[in-house]
C-alpha cells in the first residue's frame, strides 16, 4: 500500500515541523512498518520535511529483495548499521538534511552516544506514535479481520466441545491459538489467558495443567494478528448451572462493560470512560475487586495509547482503536472479565469484537 504509506509520511511532516527539525531518524520497527511497510528485522528511515525525495529508508543486504517489493518507492541505502548509515549521510549533506531529530525513547543511551558522534541529533520523542494514536481505514480493517478471526475460533472451540470438564488450561490455549490461525490469524496477539476456577480471579494467569470442572468459571483472554494488528477480547463462561454469586458477579460486569462500551464518544476524557465502568463496579461494592484499568488502544501493538485508567491522561478522537474490559476477580474463588477491541465513531462506537456478552453455560 505505497499510497496508504506515503500519506503517513506526509501527515508526519507536519509534526516535523512543529518540533522545529528538518529530518526524523525512524529507528523503531514498528514505526517503520507503519510509516513503509516494511516488516524486516533491520531497518531505519531518514525522513525529510520537504517529502520523498529526499527521504531515506536503510536495511542490510538480507532485505534487498524484500524491501524492493515492500518499500517501492523510497530511495535505498544498503548498510547493517543501518541508522548509522543514515545519520553519516546527513551529516555529509548537512545542507539538506539540517536539524535532525531522533526517537528518543527507542533509542539507548550507547546507541545515541555513538551516532551522536556523525551528527547532532535532537530528541523528539512520540511523533510517530501521536499518529499512530488515530487508526486509517486500513488499519480499522486489519484489526476487523483480526477481531473476526478471533470470534471464529471462539465459535469453533466451543461448538466443538473445546469447554467441558478434564480438559486443561494449557489444552484450550493451544486448541484455541491453532483455531486462530487456521481462520487467518498470523500468530497470537499475546499468550493467551485461558483461567478455570479460582484462578480465574487472578486477572493475568498464565495456562497451567489444572483440569475444569463442574461449576468452574473459565476465563478466556486472547486476540489473533492480522498484518500486524492486533485484536484482543475477553469471554467469560460458567460449567454448568451457575450458582447464585456467579450470576451476580456476571451480570455487574456486564452491566459495567457495557456503561463503559457508552462512554467511548469522540471527545471524551480517556479517566471519564475509565470511571463510567469503575463505578458500577464500586457501587456494588465490589471497587477493590477492579483493581486493574479499564483498557487500552490496540494497533501493531496489544497495548498502545490511549489508557483507560484513573490516571489517564488526552481525550478519544474518532479513529482510535481501544479495549474496553472491567472485572471482579473474587480470590479463591472465580473472576470475570469481559473485553471488547472498539473503534471510536461519531455517535457510537464500532464493536469489531462480535462474539456474545451473555452468560453461556457450557
Amino acid at each position: 500500500m505505497p499510497e496508504t504509506h506515503g500519506r503517513r509520511r506526509a501527515a508526519l511532516r507536519g509534526l516535523l515541523t512543529e518540533a522545529g527539525v528538518d529530518a526524523l531518524l525512524v529507528t523503531d520497527l514498528l514505526n517503520i512498518r507503519y510509516l513503509t511497510g516494511f516488516t524486516g528485522s533491520n531497518a531505519a528511515v531518514l525522513l525529510h520535511a520537504e517529502g520523498d525525495g529526499k527521504t531515506l529508508f536503510c536495511t542490510d543486504g538480507r532485505y534487498t529483495t524484500q524491501s524492493a517489493a515492500e518499500v517501492p518507492d523510497l530511495d535505498k541505502v544498503v548498510d547493517r548499521a543501518s541508522a548509522a548509515a543514515l545519520v553519516a549521510r546527513a551529516a555529509k549533506d548537512a545542507r539538506t538534511y539540517g536539524r535532525v531529530g531522533f526517537e528518543s525513547q527507542h533509542v539507548s543511551v550507547e546507541e545515541y552516544e555513538s551516532l551522536k558522534k556523525d551528527a547532532a541529533l535532537e530528541r523528539t520523542p512520540g511523533l510517530v506514535e501521536r499518529l499512530r494514536l488515530v487508526k486509517d481505514e486500513a488499519e480499522i480493517e486489519a484489526l476487523r479481520q483480526a477481531c473476526a478471526a478471533a470470534d471464529r475460533a471462539l465459535d469453533d472451540l466451543v461448538a466443538a466441545g473445546g469447554l467441558r470438564p478434564g480438559r486443561t488450561e494449557l489444552e484450550i490455549a493451544r486448541d484455541l491459538e491453532n483455531r486462530m490461525l487456521e481462520h487467518g490469524s498470523a500468530e497470537p496477539s499475546f499468550a493467551s489467558i485461558i483461567a478455570a476456577g479460582a484462578h480465574s480471579a487472578i486477572p493475568h494467569h498464565q495456562p497451567t495443567h489444572a483440569q475444569l470442572k463442574r461449576g468452574d468459571f473459565v476465563k478466556l483472554d486472547f486476540g489473533a494478528t492480522v498484518d500486524g494488528y492486533h485484536s484482543d477480547m475477553t469471554r467469560t463462561f460458567v460449567l454448568g448451572e451457575p450458582a447464585d454469586w456467579q450470576r451476580e458477579v456476571y451480570d455487574l460486569v456486564h452491566a459495567a462493560q457495557a456503561a463503559g462500551v457508552r462512554a467511548v464518544v469522540p471527545g471524551t476524557e480517556v479517566s471519564d470512560v475509565d470511571a463510567a465502568a469503575r463505578g458500577v463496579i464500586a457501587d456494588a461494592g465490589h471497587g477493590e475487586h477492579f483493581a486493574h484499568g479499564l483498557g487500552h488502544g490496540v494497533g501493531l501493538q496489544i497495548h498502545e495509547a490511549p489508557s483507560f485508567a484513573a490516571t489517564g491522561v488526552g481525550t478519544l478522537s474518532a479513529g482510535m482503536a481501544v479495549t474496553v474490559e472491567p472485572g471482579v476477580y473474587l480470590a479463591g474463588r472465580g473472576g470475570v472479565r469481559i473485553e471488547d477491541t472498539l473503534v471510536v465513531r461519531a455517535g457510537e462506537p464500532e464493536l469489531l469484537t462480535l462474539s456474545t456478552k451473555n452468560l453461556v453455560v457450557v
